[in-house]
């Protein structure tokens, strides 16, 4: 279920379905780097005003699904205008900044972005420019990154499904909100 928050701003509506903490696991494969399993947390708050921010923690998993190592950090900022046209400026902690544009979906919650500008620090590695592809399927956030470098035409690298992550207080406010249940909780599934 998709909950639009009464103290967000109002151009911010169409990503209301973004809003949250997720977390999940994904695949990362790319030409140079070693194929692995990651974990991913992804938060998008707002406070009011005219954007959502946006962080992302990714690390290596072992087979059992144990942390490893960190693999990727991302923070940022998203807007949308009234043509459903979407902006994000990112950066990430290998020394990338990025400028993103994109449009969500009509009738749907999906964003297509695509790279505009980006600027590296000397000590980053190459990187030309990406695209990303953002849904909200089933009530799971999923997520598609391709990237591209001077040797490496533009290929998916990346890939997640997240769940909503819920926190005790919004657990004891469903609790306060559920109204009349059966009091077998049987009954509720016939």
């Amino acid at each position: 279920m998709i909950e639009i928050p009464s103290d967000l701003n109002p151009d911010l509506v169409p990503l209301a379905w973004l809003l949250g903490n997720w977390a999940g696991a994904g695949v990362t494969d790319f030409p140079g780097a070693e194929k692995a399993n990651f974990g991913q947390e992804v938060s998008f708050t707002h406070d009011g005003r005219d954007f959502i921010e946006y962080r992302s923690y990714t690390w290596v998993l072992d087979s059992e699904g144990n942390k490893v190592k960190p693999l990727e950090t991302e923070s940022g900022f998203w807007r949308i205008d009234k043509d459903r046209k979407v902006e994000v400026v990112m950066v990430r902690d290998d020394g990338v900044v990025e400028v993103w544009y994109g449009e969500l979906a009509d009738k749907k919650p999906q964003i297509d972005l695509a790279t505009d500008a980006v600027a590296r620090t000397a000590a980053s590695g190459p990187y030309t420019g990406g695209k990303r592809l953002y849904g909200y399927v089933k009530g799971d956030l999923m997520w598609v990154g391709e990237k591209q470098t001077p040797e490496v035409p533009l290929r998916p690298y990346m890939s997640a499904q997240l769940k909503k992550v819920v926190t005790p207080e919004e657990v004891a406010e469903m609790a306060r909100n559920l109204g009349d249940l059966p009091d077998d909780g049987i009954a509720f599934f016939k």
